[in-house]
């Protein structure tokens, strides 16, 4: 679990600092340069598409893992705009609560 947190920081550290870095050059037009690479069918909207069918994995995910109750879908959606900046930041509060258990990590708390 080391390994993972590791990573999730140094994730979480590198998007902060090239996010920080893109908005400060280029603003915050995200989500118009993001669809527009889409609808421009080229090969920055095909990995944009990609992408964006990830997040909604994720999102998904995140609403699954909570049983899909009001709190488990207000995070999925969450998951599906926040990226790796939400992912990494929800797994490193879920990890501890995991108790060292992967499966438990994954599948969430069941009954």
């Amino acid at each position: 679990m080391n390994a993972l947190r590791l990573l999730l920081i140094s994730m979480l550290l590198v998007i902060s600092a090239y996010t920080a870095s893109v908005a400060l050059d280029y603003g915050l037009n995200l989500f118009q340069v993001f669809f527009g690479d889409i609808a421009s069918l080229t090969w920055p909207g095909q990995f944009n598409l990609d992408f964006l069918f990830m997040l909604v994995l994720s999102g998904l995910w995140v609403a699954w893992r909570h049983h899909f109750s009001v709190a488990g879908i207000g995070l999925g959606l969450l998951a599906t705009v926040g990226g790796i900046v939400f992912l990494s930041l929800y797994l490193l509060i879920m990890l501890p609560r995991a108790n060292g258990s992967i499966k438990s990590l994954l599948l969430g708390p069941r009954e």
